[in-house]
């Protein structure tokens, strides 16, 4: 597996890393941990040295796995989680949003334990608290790096503004927002600021929370508790609409002798040097499969074709319902 960095400030990772979320979360019931972890130490073993948690997957169901399955690994690897929700006593997921710097540092500490380590690599804001002015964010993301407790900082679905106010009083190692094929809204202003910045980029769901791959159609049905259920742009009108990106992807695909998911990824990474995607899986082969992605050659006319051929698609239906859509970009 190829290694990147992270924007300019030396924070090294594989190509591909691995999102956890959906072991532990949003997609249909919780992965059994054993298994869970099994696949967590697959990755490892197939050269992943990036993994994403936080402590909303489950809530902290996600942590605690990842850290028990990184444990023997723990100098090898980069672990990122993220802060930012409310939470009840049991550790039910509340509404609304809470960075207070007190929380903050309430919640890094119940972390690193869940976590089994004494430093997170790379701490992100789950989502921007229009409550709290981002420079408290960051100034307590700074002292708690003095500290020694965090590594790096980082930003999830936030502005271009508030970005940049961020950035000025901690620097920003990595953006995590959702880009692919199937999402390409930071092209337009977010990746610039990005390069501008020296801010790496860490694409979530970046096979379109599994649309990308092919084994998504209109009659496809999902589990009770799949957050895809909510998501206009998985309604089934709106999954036969977008198919033909699908269609793009699996012709090119036949040509260069991959899969759907494989062309998707190995496209994003072609994007930008500092782009590191983290597909997420609960299946072993789909683990492998996704991997593959990075050893995909895409010629610079692939690129040019596949692009120019995305432009003209129209995807329909939106990225997120009203609720959660305005947590994001702000």
């Amino acid at each position: 597996m190829q290694k990147r960095n992270l924007g300019q400030n030396n924070l090294e990772v594989s190509a591909l890393g691995l999102g956890c979320m959906g072991l532990s979360s949003g997609y249909g019931p919780a992965t059994d941990r054993p298994e869970a972890i099994m696949l967590i130490r697959a990755a490892v073993e197939r050269g992943v040295t990036f993994f994403d948690t936080a402590e909303a997957y489950g809530p902290w169901a996600n942590e605690e796995v990842v850290g028990e399955a990184l444990a023997p690994f723990r100098g090898q690897v980069v672990i990122a989680t993220k802060f930012g929700f409310k939470f009840g006593p049991n550790g039910e997921r509340l509404d609304g949003l809470d960075s207070r710097p007190a929380h903050i540092k309430e919640m890094v500490e119940a972390s690193l334990k869940r976590l089994k380590t004494d430093v997170i690599d790379l701490l992100y804001q789950h989502r921007v608290d229009p409550e709290v002015p981002i420079e408290d964010v960051a100034g307590t993301v700074k002292e708690l790096i003095r500290a020694g407790k965090v590594k790096h900082f980082g930003l999830s679905e936030a502005g271009a503004k508030t970005i940049r106010r961020a950035h000025a009083v901690q620097p920003v190692t990595a953006l995590q927002s959702e880009y692919s094929l199937f999402w390409r809204e930071p092209e337009a202003e977010i990746i610039p600021l990005l390069e501008e910045l020296g801010i790496g980029f860490v694409p979530f769901s970046p096979l379109g929370k599994g649309f990308l791959t092919g084994k998504i159609d209109e009659n496809t049905k999902f589990d009770a508790t799949d957050f895809r259920n909510i998501v206009p742009r998985f309604t089934p009108e709106a999954r036969k609409a977008n198919q033909a990106v699908v269609d793009l992807l699996a012709a090119i695909a036949a040509r260069v002798k991959a899969t759907p998911a494989q062309v998707a990824l190995a496209w994003l990474l072609a994007q930008k040097p500092w782009i590191v995607p983290i597909p997420g899986t609960t299946k072993l082969h789909r683990l492998v499969e996704n991997l593959g992605g990075a050893s995909v050659g895409l010629t610079p006319g692939d690129l040019r074709e596949i692009t120019a051929a995305a432009d003209k698609i129209q995807l329909q239906g939106a990225r997120y319902p009203a609720h959660l859509q305005k947590l994001v970009g702000r």
